[in-house]
C-alpha cells in the first residue's frame, strides 16, 4: 500500500513537471511570435519612414534644379 502511494506519488510529481516545462515551452513561443510581429512592424515602419524621406528629399533637389535652370536662363539684371 506505501509503495503504490509512494509510486502514485512519484508520477503526479513528474506529471506535473512535464506538464509546467510544456507550458513553459508554449509560452516562449507565443512570445517569440509576439517579438517577431513587433520587429517586422518596425521594420516596416522604418522603411516606409525611409520612402517618405527619400520621395522629400528628391522633390526639394529636384526643386532646386528647376531653380538652377531658370537662373541660368534669364539674364541676372532681370532679378535685381
Amino acid at each position: 500500500m506505501q509503495k503504490s502511494i509512494v509510486v502514485a506519488f512519484a508520477a503526479l510529481c513528474l506529471m506535473g513537471a512535464s506538464s509546467l516545462a510544456l507550458a513553459d515551452d508554449a509560452m516562449k513561443g507565443e512570445m517569440k511570435n509576439e517579438m517577431k510581429a513587433e520587429k517586422d512592424a518596425m521594420k516596416s515602419e522604418m522603411k516606409a519612414k525611409k520612402e517618405e524621406m527619400k520621395g522629400k528629399m528628391k522633390a526639394r533637389k529636384d526643386a532646386m534644379k528647376a531653380k538652377c535652370q531658370i537662373t541660368r536662363l534669364v539674364p541676372p539684371w532681370v532679378f535685381c
